[in-house]
């Protein structure tokens, strides 16, 4: 049971961030409280496209989500080890929140859900669609924007497996 002041620290990989940012809601980022966002460097450095990398940066600077670095030694030899089979934002984003006890935020399968299943636990992980099922529980959207958003993700390569939000609220 989580505290009512209780901090979640979510560790966020650059797929969640570009599925809200397709979606137009980067700033659920900054309002799903208690959650408190980061992206880490590596994360960033793999947002390529210039219009995805500005409204990011936008969210930074607005405090939306804050940037964070794998700067100590437990992160930094679990980053190298962990970057010998995945990518260094998959890698960043597990070794924080191993070393940390942060959750992560991240839609990736295969080796990364494997490997984070084992580091941090699945109750540690969020998907896309389960940020918009909190932002409908907030009653910061409503489960026919929620639907809307599917539709965008799908077309951007996310399908989600059902086929309404009301179906698994």
């Amino acid at each position: 049971m989580e505290l009512e002041n209780e901090v979640v620290v979510v560790i966020t990989d650059a797929n969640v961030i570009i599925n809200l940012f397709h979606i137009g809601q980067l700033s659920l980022f900054g309002s799903l409280k208690p959650y408190s966002f980061r992206i880490p460097s590596e994360v960033l450095a793999e947002i390529l496209e210039p219009a995805q990398y500005a409204a990011v940066s936008a969210s930074i600077e607005a405090g939306h989500i804050e940037e964070i670095s794998v700067d100590d030694i437990a992160a930094l030899s679990l980053f190298a080890e962990l970057r010998d089979v995945m990518g260094r934002g998959e890698a960043a984003c597990l070794a924080l929140a191993t070393t940390r006890g942060f959750h992560i935020a991240s839609d990736e399968k295969k080796r990364f859900r494997r490997r984070a299943i084992e580091l941090v636990s699945e109750s540690r992980i969020l998907r896309t669609e389960q940020l918009l099922v909190e932002a409908i529980r907030r009653n910061q959207i409503t489960v026919e924007d929620a639907d809307g958003y599917k539709a965008i993700l799908t077309a951007n390569n996310y399908a989600l497996p059902f086929a309404s939000f009301a179906d698994i609220l």
